[in-house]
């Protein structure tokens, strides 16, 4: 795909999940919930969860929260990607999402999985940003392991 296709993906795709907020809702009785704020620009995210009944699969996800185009965009496409997937499923998702964050190269399988969300590779190309697309992965990575932690 050329470079003009991508970019174009990009902010076609950005402004729909940012104008169009997938699972962008509280969910009451949560099994996790975690909040994230970004103090440099004012974003903030509030991920919920709520686990299948052997508390080994995201049955649903959603969030709330304010900030930017990005930021709101990247949290409704992280909820899709996840939704349905095995805690272990969706942590790797948070590392692979990490790495692609930081310019590390990862592989098809990697992006397949992260499904749309893959396309805010393209937003690493502006370092101020890179929080904005980040942070509700980093919420949902910390409320997974601080479940692993309760079950400690």
């Amino acid at each position: 795909m050329g470079l003009n296709n991508l970019r174009s993906l990009y902010q076609t795709l950005v402004l729909d999940y940012a104008s169009h907020p997938r699972n962008n809702h509280k969910i009451e009785n949560a099994d996790q919930t975690e909040t994230v704020h970004n103090p440099s620009c004012g974003d903030t995210i509030n991920v919920f969860i709520k686990l299948n009944s052997d508390q080994t699969k995201i049955d649903d996800v959603a969030f709330t929260g304010s900030g930017c185009t990005i930021s709101q965009a990247s949290a409704s496409m992280m909820t899709v990607a996840v939704k349905g997937k095995t805690i272990d499923e969706a942590l790797e998702m948070t590392k692979f999402f990490s790495d692609l964050s930081i310019g590390k190269e990862v592989d098809d399988k990697a992006l397949e999985m992260l499904g749309d969300a893959a396309v805010l590779t393209q937003v690493m190309q502006f370092p101020a940003r890179i929080k904005c697309a980040t942070i509700s992965w980093w919420a949902l990575e910390q409320a997974l392991l601080k479940k692993g932690q309760e079950n400690d």
